[in-house]
């Protein structure tokens, strides 16, 4: 993936952001912290954004529109909160704990299945960022050499991508090792796998080795979930 495509990425996510939070905002109840401000109709309006990660670029479009003011000169005044690898989303914002928040489509099915009353409003991504990445040249240069082969992968593997790897390429549980959102594990050792996002991990493996690593998109071979959506309550 091209720096101009983050770049891309990053401006497509101002523009949709902007646009979702000003056609749903004047119809939204503010997080529950904001509930008793006394606000009025010329005062901007109180919105909490929770990310689902730390900053980074796939995110850098809302917090650009943040930097530059578009936020306020469209009468919002937007509180933008970094995620982590615990938060969870639909809790966060049936809580009152955030306004709106940035999902993916697994999430948004899971909460469904669960009765949790959150919805989808955007959906930010043409094609999902999720990757494996190997390193060049030792045998792990196809999607499909990887089967049977021990791979770092987080938590929300085993519900949301790792089925489809299994049905797939034959992937097996056996082959899950835990990821701790950290590339140290993977520069050390020329055999390691592990998960990413296209938009990240990629280019700090990169800038490390000095070289391109094996980066497969698994959109580019049939997994099709909607990523980084903006989540909100129903009501």
């Amino acid at each position: 993936m091209s720096r101009s495509f983050t770049k891309a990425v990053a401006g497509a996510s101002t523009a949709v952001l902007l646009v979702v939070v000003l056609l749903v905002a004047k119809n939204f109840q503010p997080a529950e912290s904001n509930k008793n401000s006394s606000t009025s109709d010329s005062s901007p309006q109180k919105v909490v954004f929770n990310l689902n990660w730390y900053a980074q670029a796939e995110l850098g479009g809302f917090l650009q529109a943040a930097e530059e003011g578009y936020f306020k000169e469209a009468g919002l005044d937007v509180e933008i909160r970094q995620g982590n690898a615990q938060i969870n989303g639909p809790a966060l914002l049936v809580s009152g704990g955030a306004d709106f928040y940035v999902g993916s489509g697994f999430e948004a099915v899971k909460a469904v299945e669960q009765g949790i009353p959150v919805v989808t409003v955007a959906a930010l991504f043409q094609k999902d960022p999720q990757v494996l990445i190997s390193h060049p040249g030792v045998g792990n240069d196809k999607i499909e050499d990887l089967k049977d082969k021990p791979i770092m992968v987080s938590a929300t593997a085993t519900t949301s991508y790792w089925p489809f790897l299994a049905g797939k390429f034959g992937f097996t549980e056996n082959q899950k090792r835990p990821y701790a959102f950290n590339v140290a594990p993977f520069l050390a050792d020329p055999k390691a796998i592990q998960q990413g996002y296209g938009t990240s991990e990629p280019f700090t493996i990169e800038k490390a080795l000095g070289k391109k690593p094996n980066v497969f998109y698994l959109a580019d071979h049939g997994y099709l979930p909607y990523a980084n959506t903006i989540e909100t309550t129903v009501e």
